[in-house]
Parts: structure tokens; C-alpha cells; sequence
């Protein structure tokens, strides 16, 4: 008869098991290392707003269909609601917290200003991760591409048309900063960039 061993993530690291009680759960959040003390069955976005005190992401329909709790983990859009907390280990989550630079605040989230893309602002911090998102996967080319790909968040104030204002803000002032980049390198090859540091 063969002999189960423990199973393996995909690391080849041996799974415990654990549950139903508390057990300790290490999640890597906006770069940082976080010990949580919590039952297996804890969801990401519990951990997040009871356990670390992130209340950024929402709990909307607590059901996966609003994407008020969106977050990101290892880069991709998920619903915290629908995720557990204990699979996340190894991986790193960002929140809406984790988006500014100090005291800098992200493009998406000033063009979010800007636009006036929000009034109660409920759904707003889900918004803005898929937003950011959104343009890093390139599905922003068009309106209809953006409410397509923005079609899980949902908004009961309807602001919709200046979610996609902002989105557009910010790919149109990335696009145009990029080539602005690729002209002046063309006008002059030899000259560095800013952000070049000069070879040793």
C-alpha cells in the first residue's frame, strides 16, 4: 500500500496542516513581512482590514461580484473576499496603500482627483488598484476596452465616464511622456537620459 507523504507547493516546500484553530500565517504586504495569527478559513480581505488594520479595500458584497476589495497579489487583479489569507503565503500583496510613494500619491490615484472619478467613494480604492492594473495589462486602447476590462468593478454612484477619464489621463500622459522620451533621443543619441547614471 503506498505511503502519502505531505503535499508540496509548487516551491517544494512540505505543507502542514493546519486548522481549525488560529495558526500563524506570514503575508508579504506592501513590502513587508506580516505574522498573523488567524484560522485558515480567514479571508484575505478579513486579514487585511481586522487583522492589519489596511482597511483600504472594501467589503462590498462579500460575494466576489462588486471588486470594492480588490488587490493585487504577485502583480494580478484578485478579490480579497474570495481569497484566503494562508494561500497567499510566499506571494507578495499590494493594497491601496502600497500604491503612493510617501507622500507622493500615484498617478491613478491623482488623476482619480483630478477627474472627479468618485463620489461616495466606497468603491474607489477597488477601482483605482484595477485601474493601474488595467494599464499594465494593456487593455486600455478605447472606452469600450476600458469598460470591458473594468466591468467587475462595479460603481452604485455610476461615475463610470470619469473612471474612464482618469484612466485615459493617466494612459495618454504616460504615452505622451514616452514619446517625448523616444524624440529627444532620436534629436540627440549621444545625450543621457535623466535617470542614466554615467558608465564607471
Amino acid at each position: 500500500m503506498p505511503v502519502r507523504g505531505s503535499p508540496t507547493t509548487q516551491r517544494g516546500r512540505a505543507l502542514d496542516e493546519r486548522g481549525p484553530g488560529p495558526c500563524e500565517v506570514v503575508l508579504g504586504v506592501n513590502g513587508t513581512e506580516r505574522t498573523l495569527e488567524i484560522e485558515p478559513r480567514v479571508s484575505l480581505l478579513d486579514a487585511l482590514r481586522e487583522h492589519l488594520q489596511l482597511t483600504g479595500a472594501k467589503k462590498g458584497c462579500d460575494q466576489g461580484t462588486c471588486g470594492a476589495c480588490t488587490v493585487w497579489v504577485d502583480g494580478r487583479r484578485v478579490l480579497a473576499c474570495l481569497t484566503l489569507a494562508v494561500t497567499c503565503e510566499g506571494h507578495e500583496i499590494t493594497t491601496v496603500e502600497g500604491l503612493a510613494d510617501k507622500d507622493e500619491l500615484h498617478a491613478m490615484q491623482q488623476a482619480f482627483i483630478a477627474e472627479d472619478a468618485f463620489q461616495c467613494g466606497y468603491c474607489t480604492p477597488g477601482q483605482i488598484m484595477s485601474a493601474v492594473a488595467l494599464l499594465d495589462e494593456g487593455h486600455a486602447h478605447d472606452d469600450a476596452e476600458i469598460g470591458e476590462w473594468m466591468s467587475g468593478n462595479i460603481c452604485r454612484c455610476a461615475a463610470y465616464p470619469r473612471i474612464r477619464a482618469a484612466i485615459r489621463a493617466v494612459r495618454d500622459g504616460t504615452d505622451q511622456a514616452q514619446q517625448a522620451d523616444q524624440a529627444r533621443q532620436t534629436a540627440h543619441p549621444d545625450q543621457e537620459r535623466p535617470d542614466q547614471e554615467s558608465a564607471p
